[in-house]
């Protein structure tokens, strides 16, 4: 693989900050900020004029003025952030007010209603570069998907990265399995499957099993549930607002959910036996992953068929390569001793992984992973 995943913005903060500072002395629409709030799970701070302290104004994350106190407002230090919120639908004057006070956007309740509880939200988490989302699926049954995702989010806590693995197929028997956490505390998918519209970052991170310094989100043992997209949407984008990354482990059907899954990746890793059978098989699943991921890869898996190699896999399936997935002896064993794929960090499997988190997001930062379009494997 050349290259790393393209990403802009800052590190995402740690943690909850405070709600947005409210200025308005309008009782109503004070109640549907204060309910929008609510609804973001955030705490505002609440004026009916700017802030004797010039702080105030300055340091907050965002800044909701109603109309009735715009002009009050005048003279505030320019600042991102700043929006004019108000219900009159047809107010001639409100573009002017708006310049007045350097907001940023005219927003009308309740047409805006959706869209400002994401915003509030994003503050009060204080949102910042989202997550490198990574996908792995298996080009056929019994590529090693699952261990390879495990490994990836395991070698990524280990270096420091704020780390999510999310189980995406529910038909694997449960990634926890794999780190040996099937037992811990913690929620699983059957909570989240009703889920729609915001989850909290935060919240979904506290809630999730901790094993191996990194979170899961795995399934129940005790009963099947199919998880509709706008919880899948719901759960995906709350673990991107986190920040570090995510790996998700997901199945070779693509249904709706999937879907959902699949357009929140940076880029999907395809797992490929070296034979002919599973390439022929990859190919299907490359087609239908195809029409959702733009960045879709290939790691090669040994042993080979005679004649093949990775870059013959790769070149077969007409995607980039990442490298050859070694072979790890003794991995069956030191999981029934407890450690995960990816555990050892002197391992070959781990030394692959840390590679690719080497180049795929350098020091936790951002550069260029398109390089890798043109093919070429992991050094």
């Amino acid at each position: 693989m050349a290259g790393s995943i393209a990403r802009e913005g800052r590190s995402n903060a740690e943690g909850l900050r405070g709600g947005p500072l409210i200025v308005t002395e309008d009782v109503l629409l004070l109640d549907d900020l204060l309910r929008l709030c609510a609804a973001a799970g955030a705490v505002p701070e609440v004026h009916h004029g700017p802030p004797a302290q010039r702080s105030g104004w300055e340091q907050a994350p965002m800044v909701l003025v109603g109309d009735d106190a715009a002009q009050r407002c005048r003279g505030m230090a320019r600042r991102r952030g700043v929006m004019l919120v108000g219900r009159e639908q047809d107010d001639p004057d409100v573009w002017r007010r708006a310049v007045e006070i350097g907001a940023e956007y005219v927003l009308r309740l309740p047409e805006s209603e959706g869209w400002l509880v994401d915003q509030i939200g994003n503050a009060a988490e204080g949102v910042g570069r989202p997550a490198l989302t990574v996908g792995v699926m298996g080009g056929r049954g019994g590529s090693g998907a699952s261990t390879l995702a495990c490994a990836l989010a395991v070698t990524a806590a280990r270096s420091g990265r704020r780390t999510l693995l999310v189980d995406g197929d529910p038909l694997g028997g449960g990634i926890d399995v794999l780190l040996g956490g099937e037992e811990s505390e913690g929620m699983r998918w059957p909570d989240f499957a009703r889920s729609k519209g915001r989850v909290g970052g935060s919240a979904l991170e506290e809630s999730l099993p901790a094993l191996h310094g990194l979170r899961v989100l795995s399934w129940g043992r005790d009963s099947e549930v199919t998880v509709p997209p706008p919880a899948m949407q719901a759960v995906l984008a709350a673990a991107r607002r986190l920040g570090g990354v995510v790996v998700v482990d997901l199945p070779r059907r693509v249904d709706e959910s999937v879907a959902e899954a699949l357009a929140q990746l940076d880029v999907g890793l395809l797992v490929v036996p070296g034979d002919l059978r599973a390439v022929a098989a990859a190919k299907r699943v490359a087609s239908a992953v195809g029409a959702v991921l733009d960045d879709l890869r290939v790691v090669a898996r040994g042993p080979y068929t005679a004649g093949l190699d990775e870059q013959w896999v790769a070149q077969a399936l007409g995607l980039p390569l990442v490298g050859d997935l070694p072979q790890e002896a003794g991995l069956s064993a030191a999981q029934d001793s407890g450690m995960p794929p990816g555990g050892s960090s002197r391992g070959p499997l781990a030394r692959f992984c840390t590679a690719f988190w080497d180049l795929a997001d350098p020091a936790a930062g951002a550069a260029d992973f398109t390089a890798g379009r043109s093919g070429g494997g992991m050094p």
